[in-house]
């Protein structure tokens, strides 16, 4: 594991100087988080607000896997490392998981407040954006929960506000592992369902837990595979769930099946405050532990976020895998993080319409996250976006080569273009731009040639510029 825990991840930053410490006093409500999104929105380093108003001894690490730089660091890369490299480490190491270990020391058993010592108040939780519903102390987080059905434990990344000293209320989607196991199960029961809350976990365990993984993988030996060594876990206080025993705060609490509470709104990570305050999950604390002065881990999530950065790595990796086993001749796939998990480019080795709108069907057949999906072919980097955009705007034909896919019921609510009425009912459409040749054209005759120094100059004048190159002088 390149970084046992978030401590030794900071001091790597700040080696590579893509952290900065913030040491003057900074206000929780707001200020704090309007730091943070103009960071993250100029490419800028994580940020560590050392001295937050009201409390003191805790501290913020805010966005920070907001970065390639960053991410590249966290799974022990150059923090030059280029997109496609990352990409093709993330998918050696996804196909190598190690599994935990149990039964490791854990600090976050510092202080632990059980029963009615549980205070929330007690803990840092920002006023992330203006117009939130709350103030939000589940961002950057890492949720464990359990099927009893399977044994299947899942890690996933849901927001969770203060509703008071005991109690958090969230917003898991429906569709996820969360939201799926307490309304197959725990409400049909009237059970609770237990959860532990991870804050401030080592690097790599939060981005599993964020990941676009497969049903039924384990996000635990995910990290493990990611970090090359297993992640060792400890049972979180007042339950038996297992979490990263390297975490700075873990909350131990129940979903209540017979209860909601008022929730958002929330500026998500479309980039917009998508909703109104609704009913939202309600979650009695039964427990909180904490390191001597814990480090609390934000998102603060809008455009260019942590969350943009991993699904763009891991969602891009799942897609790939998903088209190739349908036998699609898919060879890469990006989804750009200011597309805000709603874009993907895919190149392939051979297009056309027809291979076009069976990408289509097969990305919506479950659950359609994607609202734009743009096909090109294998000369085109999908990790060059001015490469992208060139070929959308030439070979995209505008009447032809537009194929749309309409659905109701697994549509993303989050998508901002969508009505409330469609967001309810996650009804929607995904579009795919055909940016490809016809299959059925001459590449000598029929496809124009591009006017680029790859492909205009013949390659013994491109090497005798590239060898005069330094030598003319230029950068």
């Amino acid at each position: 594991m390149p970084f046992p825990d978030i401590r030794s991840f900071i001091s790597a930053l700040q080696q590579t100087r893509d952290l900065v410490p913030v040491d003057a006093s900074v206000d929780w409500d707001l200020e704090l988080g309007a730091i943070s999104r103009r960071s993250c929105e100029r490419d800028g380093p994580a940020l560590w607000f050392r001295d937050v108003q009201d409390y003191s001894g805790q501290s913020v690490l805010a966005n920070p896997l907001a970065t390639w730089r960053r991410t590249a660091v966290a799974l022990g890369l150059a923090p030059v490392a280029l997109v496609p490299e990352i990409h093709r480490v993330y998918e050696e190491r996804e196909s190598s998981p190690i599994g935990p270990v149990e039964g490791a020391e854990a600090a976050f058993l510092a202080n632990v407040r059980r029963g009615e010592q549980v205070d929330l108040t007690e803990l840092i939780a920002p006023m992330v954006h203006e117009g939130d519903g709350g103030r939000y102390i589940g961002t950057w987080d890492l949720v464990v929960s359990r099927d009893p059905r399977s044994g299947w434990t899942n890690w996933g990344a849901y927001r969770f506000m203060v509703h008071d000293e005991r109690t958090l209320t969230g917003w898991p989607r429906s569709t996820s592992h969360l939201g799926t196991v307490l309304r197959e199960v725990y409400v049909p029961r009237n059970e609770p369902m237990p959860i532990a809350i991870v804050i401030g976990a080592d690097p790599l365990s939060h981005l599993a837990a964020c990941a676009t993984y497969r049903i039924g993988g384990d996000e635990a030996a995910l990290a493990g595979g990611l970090g090359r060594a297993p992640v060792p876990l400890h049972r979180a206080p007042a339950s038996d769930l297992l979490v990263p025993a390297s975490a700075e705060i873990v909350i131990s609490g129940n979903i209540l099946s017979d209860a909601v509470a008022m929730e958002g709104p929330y500026g998500e990570y479309p980039g917009y405050r998508t909703g109104e305050m609704g009913c939202g999950i309600l979650v009695d604390i039964t427990a909180i532990a904490f390191r001597d002065d814990p480090i609390h881990t934000l998102d603060c999530t809008g455009l260019k976020d942590d969350s943009a950065i991993v699904t763009s790595l891991t969602g891009a990796t799942a897609v790939k895998r998903r088209l190739q086993r349908h036998g699609l001749p898919v060879r890469d796939v990006y989804l750009p993080p200011q597309g805000a998990v709603h874009t993907a480019v895919i190149s392939v080795a051979e297009g056309g319409p027809a291979v076009t709108t069976a990408i289509l069907e097969v990305l919506t057949a479950r659950r359609a996250l994607l609202s734009k999906i743009i096909v090109v072919d294998a000369d085109v980097d999908v990790f060059a976006m001015d490469e992208v955009i060139h070929a959308f705007s030439t070979r995209c034909h505008p009447g032809r080569g537009i194929h749309v896919a309409s659905y109701d019921g697994r549509g993303n609510g989050l998508t901002p273009s969508y009505s409330p009425e469609e967001r309810r009912t996650l009804s929607g459409a995904t579009v795919a731009f055909d940016c490809t040749w016809p299959p059925e054209w001459d590449r000598a005759t029929r496809v124009p040639v591009r006017a680029s120094f790859a492909d205009t100059y013949g390659e013994g004048l491109q090497q005798q510029v590239l060898d005069r190159w330094s030598e003319l002088g230029l950068p």
